[in-house]
């Protein structure tokens, strides 16, 4: 078999994606395939044609052709059997079959086309195989970047424990009236707000300067390249040496935004002997036309206790919720005890908790359709132009005592329209042009920063921007419930304990 050229094409002939395999000339390769469509015998159905020097193999897609030229000695069952491969290579790429989603990915299905045939002859390849030469999947790559997320997330935290300590100390250097370390005094040498945030900026990149480490200047002599799709023990070791040196080692697969407990900024300071995480779930779901249609949250407190002589105490829980959230406690821990003075303990006071295992006390529920309960809103406007759709986007945080961080507004985008003109925005956007989405992202939502909003335009019907999907991450909970106050049964005196709170998104839908 000798095939000469793949092409998609109208049905009037008018080349879409053509890719010649032997010496062709434009006008060549165009003039075949506007005769194309001439050639063509309506009243029957065949799915090949000739003329005197080529054959014609093709498909009907839509209101497109898939067509493969040939020479007329080539074997007419191989032809088809190649054909079927190319058809089935397009959806892969393409969600549409029209002129402008074949355009939009043109060059990806001459990659592919090239993995099929090479110089004129079919290749033993399956649609699996194609997906991952074209792909080029690299280890290596994929090592780098969770390294360089990591120290650059570890940065923004650093960052902002400076930030704070430099408050903090001009703050008690104000009330003491004293010189405040780093300010340089109250009068006209006083350092003012921007030099302030040039300082935390210049320690930020001290602190990336000693955490990244400098690259290895070029050995002299002999170099071994570098095999694309190797994984050798080089890179496994590297990642070993990380982990070992305290690395966080985050995982490629971040379509999904990594695994939720690598989201949190910075683990526990002092884990003591008794260690309690409280941690809650939220799955909301609202319109786009305002209305909360269903919010659920679960939450749950985890004692672990490390230390067999802190076995027997009791834990004193703070209340404060006023939303009317439904507590169940664990079926051997005392309920009277805990409805008659929120204590939480054993049924039999004389036995001890399990040590060196997370033992879950206490957990609630609470799920409601109140729309003043929603702990951040999301306003979408998309509204037809001429040439498409301006996009108003806001959020309002409603529960002020929160503070949320990495918040990413994930908007679905229009296929095969380009990137979105960005008009005015509070933060930053990524557009993943793969994915078609548009990535709000803001580090910090408070109240001091409770509101924002985000323009842009784009080609599209409104109904293309829905459903918007939210994450976030918090360290204070929604449910005010704490554990304020350990003791021991025996004598009531109190215990050294440390908590992590951490409030994330199971589920945060705009319809």
């Amino acid at each position: 078999m000798v095939l000469l050229a793949a092409a998609v094409c109208t049905k009037a002939g008018k080349a879409i994606v053509s890719r010649q395999f032997v010496e062709m000339t434009r006008t060549r390769i165009e003039g075949l395939l506007a005769a194309f469509p001439k050639l063509m015998n309506t009243g029957k159905q065949h799915t090949f044609v000739e003329t005197e020097s080529v054959r014609y193999v093709y498909q009907p897609m839509e209101k497109l052709y898939m067509v493969l030229i040939t020479t007329k000695n080539s074997n007419i069952l191989e032809d088809l059997e190649t054909l079927r491969l190319f058809s089935r290579v397009i959806p892969e790429y393409c969600r549409a079959l029209e002129e402008n989603e074949i355009s939009e990915h043109c060059f990806d299905l001459i990659f592919a086309f090239d993995e099929i045939v090479a110089l004129g002859y079919r290749e033993n390849v399956n649609l699996a195989q194609i997906r991952t030469f074209t792909e080029m999947d690299s280890h290596e790559e994929k090592v780098f970047r969770a390294v360089r997320e990591t120290q650059e997330r570890e940065a923004k935290a650093e960052m902002r424990r400076k930030a704070k300590e430099l408050q903090q100390a001009r703050r008690d250097a104000e009330r003491q009236g004293k010189k405040a370390p780093g300010f340089g005094g109250f009068g006209s040498s006083a350092v003012s707000g921007g030099s302030t945030t040039a300082m935390i900026t210049e320690t930020i990149i001290e602190t990336e300067k000693t955490k990244v480490a400098p690259a290895p200047a070029r050995p002299s002599g002999p170099s071994k390249a570098l095999k694309l799709g190797a994984k050798g023990k080089e890179v496994d070791n590297f990642v070993d040496k990380l982990k070992s040196e305290g690395e966080t080692i985050m995982s490629s697969n971040s379509g999904k935004r990594t695994s939720e407990a690598a989201k949190v900024l910075t683990p526990p300071v002092n884990m003591e002997s008794v260690h309690m995480k409280i941690e809650e779930k939220i799955a909301l779901t609202c319109g786009r036309d305002g209305g909360l249609q269903n919010m659920e949250l679960h939450g749950m407190i985890m004692l672990r206790i490390s230390d067999d002589k802190f076995g027997r105490i009791r834990l004193h829980v703070e209340n404060d919720d006023k939303k009317g959230v439904q507590l169940q406690t664990h079926p051997n821990v005392d309920k009277k005890l805990f409805t008659a003075e929120s204590l939480i303990g054993l049924k039999n006071p004389e036995k001890s908790f399990p040590v060196n295992s997370d033992v879950g006390v206490l957990k609630w529920r609470l799920q409601t359709t109140e729309e003043s309960f929603i702990p951040l809103t999301i306003n979408c406007w998309p509204s037809e132009s001429g040439n498409g759709c301006d996009v108003n986007i806001e959020y309002e945080l409603q529960e002020e005592n929160l503070e949320l961080n990495d918040v990413i507004i994930t908007i679905p985008l229009p296929s095969g329209v380009g990137a979105p003109v960005i008009g005015e925005i509070d933060g930053e956007y990524r557009h993943d042009s793969r994915r078609n989405t548009l990535e709000w992202c803001l580090p910090v939502i408070d109240a001091k920063n409770k509101s924002g909003s985000l323009e842009f335009s784009i080609a599209g019907q409104p109904n293309d921007f829905f459903p918007v999907q939210v994450s976030f991450i918090s360290k204070k909970n929604y449910c005010n419930i704490q554990v304020t106050k350990v003791t021991q049964v025996d004598g009531n005196s109190p215990v050294r304990f440390s908590t992590e709170t951490t409030f994330l998104v199971d589920k945060y839908e705009i319809l």
